[in-house]
C-alpha cells in the first residue's frame, strides 16, 4: 500500500504499509467520525486518527473521540468570531504539530480559511449529503426532499475557499423511493455515507488520489 506522506511543505509517495494520518474536523453527533474508527478498528482501512477538532464544545462527536481513546482539540464560538482567520491557524498548527496528511471534515459546519487551505493544498477532504452542485448548503437532504427529488445522494470532494465545491472526488446515487418521510431519506443517506467515506479515504491511504491542473479528480 502507498500513500502521500507530507513533511514541511513537502509531498512523497510512501511505498509502505505505514497508516495515512488523519485530522478529523467535526461539529456534532461524530457518525461519520464513528464509522472511520470503525473501519480502522476492524483492519478494513490503514489509517489513523491523529486529531480530532471540534467546533463546538459539549457535543457527541467529542465523547466517541474520547471513548476511542483519541486526542481532541476543542474550539470554542468566541475564537471564530474574534478572528476566524487565526483560529483556523490554530487548528492547522494542531494538526501538523500531530502530523496530519490528510484532513477529514465530518460534519464540520463551518468553512475552512486560507490558513488551513494552505497547510493542506488539495488535502482537505469534504462530505456533502447530496449529488453536488444540486442542493448546495447545510439543509442539503431536507432541501431535495422539499423539491421533490426522484434521486439525491452522497458527494466527497475536496474543499476549498467556497461552500460546497472543490474537486469532486466520488459521488454515490440514492433512488428517492416513494412515500419516504424526510427522516427516512435521510437515514438512508447516511447509510452512504458511513460506506463511502471510509472507502475514500482507504483510496488517500493507498495513494489513488490524483487532482489535475483543471481539478478534474482521478481515481488510480
Amino acid at each position: 500500500m502507498s500513500h502521500w506522506s507530507c513533511e514541511g511543505g513537502v509531498c512523497r509517495l510512501v511505498e509502505d504499509d505505514e497508516p495515512l494520518k488523519i485530522g478529523v474536523l467535526l461539529s456534532g453527533s461524530g457518525t461519520n467520525l464513528q464509522a472511520i474508527i470503525d473501519r480502522i478498528a476492524d483492519g478494513s482501512l490503514n489509517a489513523e486518527i491523529a486529531l480530532v477538532v471540534s467546533s463546538r464544545p459539549g457535543v457527541k462527536g467529542i465523547e466517541r473521540a474520547q471513548a476511542a481513546g483519541l486526542p481532541v482539540l476543542v474550539m470554542e464560538k468566541s475564537e471564530y468570531v474574534a478572528d476566524a482567520e487565526a483560529a483556523d491557524a490554530k487548528i492547522a498548527a494542531a494538526l501538523t504539530e500531530a502530523g496530519c496528511e490528510y484532513v477529514i471534515m465530518a460534519g464540520y459546519m463551518r468553512m475552512v480559511r486560507t490558513p488551513l487551505l494552505e497547510a493542506f493544498p488539495n488535502r482537505i477532504v469534504n462530505l456533502h449529503p447530496a449529488l453536488l452542485p444540486s442542493f448546495k448548503g447545510a439543509h442539503a437532504i431536507q432541501d431535495a426532499f422539499d423539491y421533490g427529488a426522484k434521486v439525491t445522494g452522497v458527494t466527497v470532494h475536496f474543499a476549498d475557499d467556497k461552500y460546497d465545491c472543490g474537486p469532486i472526488i466520488a459521488q454515490r446515487a440514492l433512488p428517492v423511493e416513494e412515500g419516504w418521510t424526510v427522516d427516512e431519506l435521510e437515514e438512508h443517506i447516511h447509510a452512504i455515507e458511513h460506506e463511502l467515506y471510509p472507502e475514500v479515504i482507504g483510496w488517500l491511504a493507498a495513494g489513488r488520489v490524483r487532482v489535475a491542473e483543471d481539478g478534474r479528480v482521478s481515481i488510480a
